[in-house]
């Protein structure tokens, strides 16, 4: 273990692992399952069914780049992600993809269900 790090850090690193993705180990089957879980758990709740719905819908849908797209919109703020799909905020280029549209038409809905 090393000197900067404390039991607890010990503890927190080895339970915790990062995604893992092809290259380095990890399947498409993995990936998506993490994706999935990653979309239903954010932490605000607006969000949480956003994704979560999408990511049941389709991310078996996903390509490579679809799934890359999603992983970049999961790793931003929460806030900052539902002003962009309410349109309150301008839409960085970079996050300006065909997955961020598709999570957006499944926002303008007419009469949408939620999964919880």
């Amino acid at each position: 273990m090393p000197s900067w790090q404390t039991l607890e850090e010990a503890r927190f690193a080895s339970y915790i692992n990062p995604m893992s993705t092809a290259p380095h180990g990890g399947s498409q089957e993995v990936r998506r399952k993490q994706l999935l879980f990653r979309c239903q758990r954010r932490g605000f709740k607006e969000v949480d069914l956003i994704f979560g719905t999408f990511a049941a819908r389709e991310i078996d849908s996903l390509d490579d780049q679809g799934l890359d797209d999603l992983e970049a919109l999961l790793n931003q703020p929460d806030q900052d992600v539902f002003a962009w799909l309410k349109g309150e905020l301008p839409l960085p280029p970079e996050f300006d993809t065909k997955t961020f549209a598709r999570l957006r038409a499944l926002c303008s809905r007419k009469d949408p269900t939620w999964n919880v």
